[in-house]
């Protein structure tokens, strides 16, 4: 199948201290995330970055590229005043680009979060994630993940890829939407996953020099779908990221045939993908490849979840919140054992905990 029909298909199932908008009393009946169970509150913010330095790939009429990034942080306190995980006018595109047409149009907006605005962070240098979303997806699809890794610690800095996904809103009010899902580019997937590893090495570049927050010298990647794919390049091309994984993205672009040595764990739904089988062999570090089992591409993201509170069926067979509690717990412990050197037996062997979750191929 050519990568634009893939990548159709897939789509289709800084300083802290900026402001974001803050949600509305919540109905009993709103679409939720789950509480994150670390031991820190999480509070949010977003910025606004621009890379003078370079033309937007997609729409270079537009000027530099601009981006939004949502960063999550473990928190002194908890707030008083809970983030809003996205617009109403971008669940609106979110879910009529999706085809969803029989739910209210800002149904999405409605999500209850656990993060809040406007709160101090904890004290102490803390270990960097760089989260990037699916391919027409925005960057709130992993807010229920960004919210696990802060709650342990982290700093969680999530990617609005611009004109890659249905909705973006700017500060000044501009909401972009998906020009790249209308043009005929060939290879779209290789060039995709190479725009975005250069989205991230430029935030990485704002971050690590105005945030005090960050310990530089921790830094991780995980990506879902077409961002999962952007793991591996952005590690090939960034040595900054010291481990990555992939939630159940095919590989557009091919690791380097020389190979890579850092951490990598590939976590999908039960489906056969010759790409993971091509760069398993050019993994010569730890790594690790699990399949969920029930799951679709959307159980990746916040969306399987939210999807079943809405009423709108996508084909999962993991009830309720399970989807999010098993790729939190997995993604969280890859990290723990690689960015701050805790064992993990949970990655060692099956657990009985998630019997969902099946090791195929264990290289660590």
């Amino acid at each position: 199948m050519p990568y634009r029909k893939r990548l159709a298909v897939l789509a289709g199932l800084i300083a802290v201290g900026a402001t974001v908008p803050t949600a509305a009393a919540d109905p009993s009946d709103t679409p939720f995330l789950p509480k994150p169970t670390g031991p820190h509150p999480v509070g949010t913010t977003s910025l606004h970055l621009t890379d003078v330095d370079r033309p937007d790939p997609w729409v270079p009429e537009a000027g530099p590229r601009e981006l939004m990034v949502s960063l999550w942080y473990p928190a002194k306190t908890q707030g008083t005043r809970r983030a809003q995980y996205m617009t109403p006018k971008e669940s609106e595109l979110v879910l009529q680009g999706s085809g969803v047409t029989d739910v209210p149009p800002d149904v999405l907006s409605r999500t209850r979060t656990n993060s809040y605005t406007d709160v101090v962070p904890a004290g102490g240098k803390r270990p960097l994630v760089v989260l990037s979303p699916g391919f027409t997806w925005p960057r709130s699809s992993l807010t229920a993940l960004a919210e696990e890794l802060a709650s342990r610690g982290y700093v969680v800095a999530g990617i609005d890829h611009t004109y890659e996904n249905f909705a973006t809103t700017f500060p000044d009010g501009r909401v972009t939407t998906c020009a790249a899902c209308t043009l005929d580019v060939e290879d779209f997937g290789t060039l995709a996953v190479e725009s975005r590893a250069r989205d991230v090495s430029f935030v990485l570049d704002q971050l690590t020099r105005r945030s005090a927050l960050i310990d530089r010298s921790r830094i991780g990647m995980a990506g879902m779908s077409l961002g999962g794919a952007s793991v591996g390049e952005t590690m090939v091309t960034d040595p900054r990221v010291l481990a990555g994984v992939n939630l159940d993205g095919t590989m557009f672009k091919p690791l380097s045939e020389s190979g890579l040595s850092r951490p990598f764990l590939f976590f999908s739904q039960k489906v056969d993908e010759p790409t993971w089988d091509r760069d398993w062999q050019r993994l010569t570090g730890w790594r690790l490849r699990l399949q969920m089992a029930g799951a679709v591409h959307a159980s990746f993201a916040d969306y399987d979840m939210l999807g079943q509170q809405i009423g709108v069926d996508l084909g999962s067979s993991l009830p309720g919140t399970r989807s999010v509690e098993i790729t939190r717990r997995y993604v969280s412990a890859f990290f723990d054992r690689h960015l701050r050197g805790r064992p993990q037996p949970l990655l060692a062997r099956p657990s009985t905990q998630y019997p969902e979750v099946s090791f195929v191929r264990d290289g660590g």
